[in-house]
């Protein structure tokens, strides 16, 4: 199995089989990304198709000293965000479960148990909807992503102390955003 270094080598020498191989390689795991991200499976289908359009246009200007999807992620992180400001917001908890098919994977959970848990993620899609741009991504990077500080600081250029300010203030308004829906749902 080549290696993604390989394939873009590849790929810049007009092997166009080979950009389709990256593409296969990193498509789902940037596609559930950008979900989070911009918070719906339509438009996060577009972005990653706008970012592997870019990157394959752009390709000679990557440069070997980060990862690939590193760089891809950049590109559809810059997308996304330029997709959002061009879009209002608009958060239905419905929208949500449907658009991105978050159901439980427990098939033993009663009914009530699935329902409440469906409740609860649209909960917290909805309070991170409401997150800034830059508290939201780094979030995501850092809970839903796994990724470490520094790779959060190459994505998203910035240094890493900014990083972990910003991952502290993000956990701090989500806090206090859950608070809010969760005593708007005691009401």
């Amino acid at each position: 199995m080549k290696d993604d270094a390989q394939l873009i080598c590849e790929a810049l020498a007009g092997d166009s089989s080979s950009f389709g191989e990256l593409v296969t390689r990193h498509q789902d795991r940037l596609y559930n990304t950008m979900v989070h991200v911009v918070g719906s499976a339509d438009d996060a289908r577009d972005v990653v198709q706008d970012a592997f359009v870019q990157a394959f246009v752009k390709l000679d200007t990557f440069k070997s000293n980060s990862a690939f999807y590193t760089w891809l992620y950049r590109i559809a992180f810059n997308l996304g965000i330029s997709h959002l400001r061009r879009k209002k917001p608009t958060v239905s908890i419905d929208k949500l479960q449907e658009d991105t098919g978050s159901e439980p994977t427990d098939a033993d959970d009663a009914p009530s148990d699935r329902i409440e848990q469906q409740e609860r993620a649209g909960q917290v899609h909805e309070a991170l909807a409401q997150l800034s741009e830059e508290h939201r991504s780094v979030l995501v990077l850092r809970e839903m992503e796994d990724r470490t500080y520094e790779e959060i600081s190459a994505i998203l250029d910035v240094p890493v102390g900014t990083v972990r300010s910003r991952l502290h203030r993000a956990r701090i308004q989500l806090r206090d955003q859950l608070k809010e829906v969760l005593q708007e749902d005691l009401s």
